[in-house]
């Protein structure tokens, strides 16, 4: 008689031994739609992705945008993306880990972007988050701000937006708050 477990058993232990003792984890959905959005990725040159963890972590890493028009020209911004095994049912949790004055970026990061929030969708890719960051650099909305002040001015006074946003980049106070140099 065939013991059909013990021979599972004994290939399970094959595996395991070849593959330095521990056995082989199998990718979460999420993790190979990530796998394929980032395979995939078409960035502008101003865009960039590294993964601080190594490639083994895939589902945390930071994208670099240096945006090359508008009010943030010459500016290094860096997110960092948090992706759950759900993805893509869930989107990705993107946090700017540099300290910006923007209207739709708060100075704890949190980025208000729709397509992260309520339009959310499954056949959205990270390629599309990537471009809608970018976005919000070349083009900065001041109806739908986190960072209300900065929405104001940009909304009442772009000169002084303009002079704000400077100032900050090159490394000094607007108001009360100070921001790192990031050019």
């Amino acid at each position: 008689m065939i013991r059909l477990f013990k021979v599972k058993e004994k290939q399970k232990e094959l595996a395991e031994n070849a593959n330095g003792g521990s056995p082989i984890r199998k990718q979460t959905a999420g993790e190979l739609r990530l796998h394929k959005d980032i395979s995939e990725l078409n960035l502008p040159n101003s865009c960039s992705i590294s993964f601080p963890n190594g490639k083994d972590d895939l589902m945390n890493f930071e994208v670099s945008i240096q945006p090359d028009e508008g009010y943030y020209l010459g500016g290094t911004f860096l997110f960092s993306f948090q992706v759950s095994s759900t993805y893509p049912h869930e989107a990705p949790k993107v946090k700017c880990k540099t300290k910006v004055y923007h209207p739709n970026i708060d100075l704890e990061g949190n980025v208000c972007l729709n397509i992260l929030r309520e339009d959310w969708k499954p056949v959205l890719n990270i390629n599309t988050v990537i471009y809608g960051l970018y976005h919000l650099f070349t083009e900065p909305n001041y109806e739908d701000p986190l960072n209300h002040d900065a929405a104001a001015v940009l909304r009442d006074n772009p000169k002084m937006f303009e002079s704000n946003v400077r100032r900050a980049m090159y490394g000094g106070y607007v108001g009360q708050t100070y921001f790192q140099r990031c050019m």
